[in-house]
């Protein structure tokens, strides 16, 4: 049997509290459930999904890097507040031939002015925000046609 396409979801600091925290920003869903969801649009597109989040910004930076090592189809990420922030993480996109799709659960230019500011924007292949965690599904859909 065919190795499926590997596509690596990967979420940045605070996502590990989706459901609980501000549910008026971010819903009640659960980082579990955006797992679940992604696993089984990913058999119906025939890609392999690998779901992780860290608080640690070496962790997705690592991560990066490993999505360029085993080849993989396409990189979901969202970075969370380290969009606005990693300078590291926007170098280790730029380092890697793997293509990035941004998301945000919630739409940045919506809300703080400091959330304007995307590091990971300009070298990402896409940006999906504001759709909640729709937005995934969708980059996952775009993700399988990389």
């Amino acid at each position: 049997m065919a190795k499926r396409p590997l596509v690596l979801v990967l979420n940045g600091p605070n996502l590990n509290l989706l459901g609980t925290r501000e549910p008026e920003i971010y819903g009640a869903d659960t980082l579990d459930d955006v797992a679940a969801m992604l696993e089984d649009r990913a058999k119906a597109l025939g890609l392999e999904v690998d779901v992780r989040q860290s608080n640690h910004e070496g962790h997705l930076v690592d991560w990066l890097h490993e999505a360029a090592s085993r080849k993989a189809q396409a990189v979901i990420l969202n970075a969370g507040a380290y969009t606005h922030t990693s300078i590291a993480i926007r170098d280790a996109i730029k380092a890697i031939a793997v293509p990035v799709i941004e998301v945000h659960i919630s739409n940045p230019h919506a809300r703080e002015p400091f959330r304007h500011v995307s590091h990971v924007a300009p070298v990402a292949k896409g940006s999906i925000t504001g759709l909640g965690i729709h937005g995934y599904a969708l980059a996952l859909d775009a993700a399988a046609k990389l």
